[in-house]
């Protein structure tokens, strides 16, 4: 084990990358729960959807610690299941089915770019200013998933406020608790903070009445051979006559395309965002590591392998039947935990092989106890600050877009769209049109075209 995941080398032991795992898992588990109950409104059967979802993380998450020996989780990505759902199928009227074979189109399409190398050359494009803004915006972002997951922030008339006497609220007065326990365990530098934090808060909702201990009688009332059977209802039908064939027999090639190409690029620069922001913050990923990546060739640095894993999970979880497979930033909390190596996502599968036999479990961890890991790894994330030079409009303007815009408009690839349209504005006022990377042009050009087709 030593020698496969290389542990030593990566200043790292059994037991962390274990609790690592641990962490990563939990902070994203919600997704077993959010993404059937999504994708069941377009007519898939939620419970094949529930079996395809943890398949797809397993074998996505596998891939990416067995081949690529980094320590990201893969799952159905939040967002890309919205994008297949409200406006893929309900809005443009394709099937559930057709919307299916979308995705797998699109993660053919994302290995073509990655076997190419076009996904390298578009992470050497990116300025090193935004490289850093991208991480400090993505730290904000997942402290603001915590902080929606527990209902303190409210929208009464549109605008973000603190929740209506949110201090009697039995579930953000458990989420508090949780915060402080875990911002005193890692102040103090216990080792596994963030994963025991998780827990200690998951007993302390006990008596709260927020873990309702009954889900555990239904382990021995669900009927696996009825779930599975709605499974294999669905397996393969992205590429059947009523999938693929009907894809492009009944709908427009080019509507069809660019919803396969608005698919790849959130996915794209929503993976891209992810390593950058959180591989730079943990050293998993240095300067070295991407110009290793930029200079060498095929698919040979782990960040290449990475980018791989992220594009293959695609294609096999529309297989499965379900929506895009991407790399999680939950991730960043087993990193924190102290996750560096493919043994942490080995650990994060495992633990997603489980949950088909233990659901009701899995399901006691409430959002109250994960959302203090997603606001404490945002706090350490934000140090990505202190690298930017503010005092420059040259740099400030467009990190302060692509933070702003990431946090906002929940999503880390509008944060880098806005990112790279200030970035190439900013540029051209500087006189400097002409030393802008070419594919930072394409890129925005893709963006724009992204918006507008879709």
């Amino acid at each position: 084990m030593e020698k496969f995941f290389k542990l030593k080398e990566n200043g790292t032991t059994v037991s962390t990358e274990v609790m690592a795992g641990f962490t990563t898992f939990f902070t994203m588990a919600y997704i077993l729960f959010v993404n059937p109950a999504m994708l069941a409104e377009t007519g898939l059967p939620q419970n094949g959807v529930y079996i395809a979802t943890i398949l797809a993380a397993i074998v996505g998450t596998m891939i990416m610690g067995l081949f690529a020996n980094l320590p990201y989780a893969q799952a159905s990505g939040m967002g890309l299941n919205a994008f297949f759902t409200y406006t893929v199928v309900f809005k443009l009227g394709y099937t559930p089915y057709e919307a299916l074979a979308m995705v797998f189109l699109c993660g053919v399409f994302n290995i073509l770019i990655t076997v190419t190398r076009i996904r390298v050359h578009l992470i050497a494009a990116i300025p090193e200013t935004l490289k850093q803004a991208i991480g400090a915006g993505i730290g904000l972002f997942i402290a603001y998933i915590g902080l929606l997951n527990v209902g303190i922030l409210s929208f009464g008339a549109g605008v973000p406020e603190l929740a209506e006497n949110f201090i009697k609220n039995p579930g953000i007065l458990l989420f508090l608790i949780g915060l402080v326990v875990t911002l005193v365990l890692m102040i103090r530098g216990v080792k596994g903070a963030i994963l025991i934090g998780i827990l200690v808060t998951t007993l302390v909702g006990i008596p709260m009445n927020i873990v309702d201990l009954g889900g555990l009688s239904d382990l021995g009332n669900v009927s696996y051979g009825a779930i599975f059977n709605d499974f294999f209802s669905t397996f393969g039908k992205a590429l059947s006559k009523d999938g693929i064939v009907s894809l492009f027999k009944n709908h427009s090639l080019f509507q069809s395309l660019s919803i396969v190409f608005a698919f790849s690029m959130a996915d794209t620069f929503d993976t891209i965002g992810t390593f950058i922001g959180t591989g730079r913050r943990s050293g998993i990923f240095t300067k070295e590591d991407e110009e290793k990546m930029i200079h060498g060739t095929g698919i040979s640095t782990r960040l290449d392998k990475g980018l791989f894993a992220d594009s293959v999970a695609s294609s096999i979880g529309a297989i499965l039947g379900t929506s895009n497979v991407t790399t999680y930033v939950e991730s960043s909390a087993g990193i924190e935990a102290g996750g560096r190596t493919g043994l942490t996502a080995v650990t994060v599968s495992g633990l997603f092989f489980l949950s088909i036999f233990a659901a009701p479990v899995v399901g006691l961890v409430p959002s109250q106890a994960t959302a203090p890991a997603l606001v404490i790894v945002g706090i350490l994330m934000a140090g990505s600050f202190a690298e930017i030079e503010w005092t420059s409009l040259r740099h400030a303007i467009p990190a302060f877009f692509t933070v702003l815009m990431t946090v906002l408009s929940y999503s880390i690839s509008n944060g880098l769209a806005f990112g790279f349209f200030s970035f190439i504005v900013v540029e051209i006022a500087l006189g400097n049109a002409k030393k802008i990377h070419p594919i930072m042009y394409v890129s925005t050009l893709l963006f724009t075209l992204s918006y507008v087709l879709s």
